[in-house]
């Protein structure tokens, strides 16, 4: 945990000595140094890799050159070399990043392929402690469901072709995740809380979509996932208020918002009224929702509460 202090008050208030200060201060350049070594070092090490990129540029170029910078950041990550931590961090997702792109190209998107590379991610978001991998192994995974983003024309798309397989799938990984994520230690519960709630977006989005356009591969329509969307977001919402999950409750605000401006504008379309009609209820919404984190805060003072 960071904490910021004005080292010249807390002299000037007789709450630290000048020696105390003057240590404080000393740790506190040291720090700020080996921060900027290592964002020049990464700086550097993206800079070769595009370079090489620009003059190779095949998949081959990117998994090689992912490889040595994933490499090089998780050796470094198991030496536990805290003076280079960020670096360790940066090079770790950058070489991930590279390596996913590379095989995915070469791979042209087989299922078994984004499996594995799926469980590559897991292991190294552990290894490395790094949330943004955790995050990226379950957005791989949404990918092998059928998955995906496009961009046309200044036109962004985001697409599930198996709603309710990627809802079935995804929730059994968010349950999995809660349950060990309360017998992890610290460091590996933040990465499971992470995977959670990347896990949780995507649920919602396949709900989204599946409440837009039904499942043409199953023959589900569009209604079951309006409804389903509903309660899941209802049952949700009143276990997250009693467990204390704030983050979890704002989601499920934020999407339950969504879900209904869909089937809203969908049912009554972009007319004047229903503009002012929706701009009123989300204005409702909103005070809620204050409502909602202010007695979280109160609670926080009170006593310790789960943030999950």
């Amino acid at each position: 945990m960071k904490v910021t202090l004005d080292l010249g008050a807390l002299v000037a208030g007789g709450q630290l000595t000048a020696a105390e200060a003057e240590k404080l201060q000393r740790l506190a350049s040291s720090e700020t140094g080996s921060f900027g070594v290592n964002i020049f070092l990464a700086f550097g090490i993206v800079a070769v890799a595009l370079g090489v990129g620009v003059l190779v540029p095949t998949p081959q170029t990117a998994i090689v050159l992912g490889g040595l910078a994933m490499g090089l950041g998780i050796a470094l990550s198991v030496a536990k070399l805290a003076r280079w931590a960020l670096f360790a961090q940066i090079a770790t997702v950058t070489g991930a990043l590279a390596i996913l792109g590379g095989v995915y190209v070469l791979s042209d998107g087989s299922l078994w392929i984004n499996l594995a590379l799926t469980g590559g991610l897991s292991v190294a978001a552990v290894v490395a402690g790094s949330g943004l991998l955790a995050a990226l192994a379950v957005l791989m995974l949404s990918v092998a469901l059928g998955s995906g983003t496009a961009y046309w024309h200044a036109s962004y798309f985001v697409g599930v072709e198996r709603p309710a397989l990627t809802i079935a799938v995804l929730c059994a990984v968010i349950l999995a995740l809660y349950l060990v994520s309360l017998r992890l230690p610290p460091k590996l519960e933040r990465l499971a809380i992470i995977a959670m709630r990347t896990a949780i977006l995507m649920v919602n989005v396949a709900f989204l979509v599946g409440s837009l356009f039904g499942d043409s591969l199953l023959g589900m329509p569009a209604m079951v996932f309006t409804i389903g969307w509903a309660i899941a977001l209802l049952a949700f919402g009143i276990w997250a208020i009693f467990a204390n999950r704030p983050w979890v409750v704002n989601t499920v605000a934020v999407f339950g918002a969504i879900h209904f401006y869909t089937q809203w504008f969908e049912t009554l379309g972009p007319q004047p009224l229903s503009i002012v009609g929706g701009g009123l209820l989300l204005i409702g919404f909103g005070l809620a929702l204050a409502r909602f984190n202010r007695w979280i805060a109160s609670k926080r003072v009170d006593g310790p509460i789960s943030v999950g």
